[in-house]
């Protein structure tokens, strides 16, 4: 069935990616892993770089429908972005964040793969700057705040990375709060 190919493909490729990085696993390895054919493969991508980009495309969905339910299932506050972050952290498969990762590697801010981990961080400043309207603050002040918030959650994802454990996501979060109770204490733009 071409729909089972697709997503043999999809989710082979997905794990892969993530545990090893997108240039260092080749188009051959994913179709021995899959169990996919090279003409099937062709059928579903023109090549490895639509693979990427569709592999992304439904990674950015996935994840930020996980945050969602996570951060609902905390209390549904902003600082419970930061205990679902702790519970990705402990995860045994943590590589960091797909989307950043995704970044380093494909340093052409113009190729297709760089434009859709971009436009996830977008979505996910989006997603945080609604929880700061639906936790009381102006949408104003909420855009603000979201670009402080996820700059916090992607160095606690970093931090956890080079370091390991969930401590950077309890830091993170103390220095949410902090920003919180007092927006105002953050440095100028031209600090």
């Amino acid at each position: 069935m071409a729909t089972h190919a697709r997503a043999r493909l999809l989710d082979t490729a997905e794990q892969l990616f993530y545990a090893e990085g997108i240039r260092a696993v080749g188009v051959e390895r994913i179709l021995a892993e899959s169990g996919v054919g090279r003409a099937s493969f062709y059928r579903h991508f023109p090549g490895k770089d639509e693979l990427v980009v569709a592999v992304l495309t439904r990674r950015d969905q996935n994840w930020r429908d996980w945050l969602a339910a996570r951060v609902a299932e905390h209390g549904g506050r902003p600082l419970n972005l930061f205990d679902a972050l702790a519970e990705r952290f402990a995860r045994a498969d943590f590589r960091g964040c797909a989307f950043i990762n995704t970044m380093v590697e494909t340093a052409d801010p113009d190729s297709p793969a760089h434009q859709v981990a971009a436009a996830h961080k977008r979505e996910v400043t989006r997603y945080v700057a609604g929880l700061l309207e639906a936790d009381g603050r102006p949408a104003a002040d909420a855009a603000d705040l979201a670009r402080r918030l996820v700059l916090l959650m992607d160095g606690a994802i970093v931090t956890a990375l080079r370091e390991g454990g969930t401590a950077p996501a309890a830091e993170a979060r103390d220095v949410a709060a902090a920003l919180l109770t007092n927006p105002c204490a953050a440095p100028a733009d031209d600090a």
